[in-house]
């Protein structure tokens, strides 16, 4: 029993170890031109490079921040509009294709509004990254709304709490695990974002280390790139994760 349990544990690290193994065998067979498939060595020489030029660092950096703010921004207006919505019926029930519309829409289809209106710089990516995130979030936040308990709504009325008390001590810990989760998987499709919101309108960035890379038909320092961004996306989603299994907000309506 404790020989599966370790190797439960260990095996993240078997597959990392078959794919980089892989990985190897199929570069020194020479498959794929060295410029069409690098190899382990290449990758990690120009990993090494990236991070002594400091130039890696600065794009994790730059990504990061433009990550925080589009993603920061689309939480502030879409967690007070989706509670407000989804305590009046008749004007959710008004809005609600029209939110599903936006966010079927692809962020992408943005690029060209976002570059003219914005021009290249922080603020078109940031915008798409807003886009991206705002209306699957605001539709989250509507729809835990309605899982809530009618009982509590009427414990509620029946001891007259105010609007400010409805928020603190029953919507908002009722609906606390599910916005959680929600703002887990939005800020997974913010990091996704980023890379192609990077790639046409900034001169920085993971996004544009990738785009600059292909264009000097450097696939090394692509994957470097590609590479750093699954680690840090990974990061992030772990420490998301952790804080949705912390067992005082777990409970939501439950306990």
């Amino acid at each position: 029993m404790k020989s599966l349990i370790l190797n439960t544990k260990n095996s993240p690290v078997l597959v990392v170890a078959i794919f980089l193994t892989v990985w190897f065998f199929i570069s020194f067979l020479q498959i794929f031109p060295e410029y069409a498939f690098p190899s382990v060595q290449s990758v990690y020489n120009s990993l090494l490079n990236e991070l002594l030029s400091l130039r890696l660092v600065k794009d994790l950096v730059a990504s990061l921040w433009r990550v925080t703010i589009g993603f920061t921004l689309s939480a502030i207006l879409a967690i007070p509009i989706g509670l407000y919505l989804g305590r009046n019926n008749k004007i959710r029930d008004a809005l609600i294709p029209i939110l599903n519309f936006f966010r079927f829409l692809s962020p992408l289809a943005w690029i060209p509004f976002a570059i003219l209106w914005f021009h290249i710089g922080d603020k078109p990516a940031i915008f798409l990254i807003f886009m991206s995130t705002f209306f699957p979030l605001l539709l989250s936040v509507i729809s835990s709304i309605s899982t809530v308990p009618k009982i509590f709504f009427k414990v509620a009325k029946e001891y007259k709490y105010s609007n400010t008390e409805l928020l603190q001590q029953i919507l908002f810990p009722a609906i606390l695990p599910q916005l959680l989760s929600s703002l887990r998987i939005c800020f997974g499709i913010s990091w996704v974002v980023i890379v192609a919101a990077e790639m046409v309108g900034c001169q920085d960035g993971l996004g544009y280390g990738i785009w600059d890379a292909r264009n000097s038909l450097r696939l090394d320092t692509a994957v470097c790139y590609m590479i750093t961004i699954g680690l840090t996306g990974l990061a992030i989603d772990s420490l998301f994760l952790r804080i949705t299994n912390i067992k005082s907000i777990k409970w939501g309506y439950g306990k």
